[in-house]
């Protein structure tokens, strides 16, 4: 399984360390690939006054010693064509935000590099439609072909994190994920999928309350890894709180989803 986790945006070094030092479990687990997730900047927050991060230099600078210290490989995401090549001297891998998934400067700029790419589906796009996405990477990297194995051994990974519905609400329709898999290995953003952007007086709110079932719902779906915002305390978070799970409930949630995969396997 791959385990994705880590705080939203990086608050602070000193946070940082503290819930990636509550992630070392999952690093020694054999059965699980991890990589600590956390972003040096929100470009696409609702206002303007929204805490965005400490910034590109700053921010490879707190993952480069999340790296050394803990031998974490390292996820965050980039939102602009020239943070693509200094990011992946840090990040073993570069996410591209849903809003930004057709992007194509972007999806060339990370292709460019030797990072696995992770696309979010744009929560406006139909499943089918991020193929497109995958073979923007695949072909700037050379590959003709295209399919699950040829993205998996190329390095482009897709992740679910819900679509719009109505105003202000996300919903997870989980035959995207088959589908999907069809072009990549993809990922199941459990936190963001029970996101409700810009419900909450400038900033967006959310439920983590959902966030379990969601995620035990894609296990049993079949999907390649899942991704989870993680706190230590997500009332006091600076982004993303109402959506984000407390790291004291994510072990048992990760073997709930476990569990579900071996018996789907058996």
């Amino acid at each position: 399984m791959i385990l994705i986790a880590g705080p939203c945006v990086i608050e602070s070094e000193e946070l940082v360390m503290q819930v990636a030092e509550r992630l070392q479990e999952f690093n020694d687990n054999k059965n699980i690939d991890f990589y600590f997730k956390s972003s040096f900047d929100k470009a696409n927050r609702t206002s303007i006054s929204s805490f965005r991060g400490p910034g590109l230099e700053k921010g490879c600078e707190i993952l480069a010693k999340v790296k050394e210290r803990f031998g974490y490989k390292i996820l965050t995401d980039i939102h602009e064509s020239y943070q693509a090549q200094r990011v992946a001297q840090v990040a073993d891998v570069l996410q591209i935000p849903a809003f930004l998934c057709r992007q194509t400067d972007l999806l060339v700029a990370a292709a460019k590099t030797d990072a696995v790419v992770n696309i979010k589906k744009g929560q406006f796009l139909a499943a089918d439609n991020m193929k497109y996405s995958v073979k923007k990477v695949l072909e700037t990297r050379n590959i003709k072909d295209e399919g699950y194995e040829v993205a998996k051994q190329n390095k482009v990974w897709l992740c679910e994190r819900g679509s719009t519905f109505g105003y202000g609400n996300l919903v997870v329709d989980m035959r995207n994920l088959p589908i999907m898999r069809e072009y990549a290995p993809v990922i199941f953003d459990a936190t963001h999928s029970v996101q409700m952007p810009g419900s909450a007086n400038g900033k967006s709110g959310g439920d983590a309350r959902f966030v379990p079932y969601l995620a035990k719902a894609a296990a049993s779906v079949g999907v390649d890894g899942f991704f989870y915002e993680t706190h230590i305390n997500p009332c006091e978070a600076l982004c993303d709180g109402s959506n984000m799970l407390d790291i004291s409930e994510l072990k048992h949630l990760v073997e709930q989803t476990m569990k579900i995969e071996e018996i789907l396997k058996g």
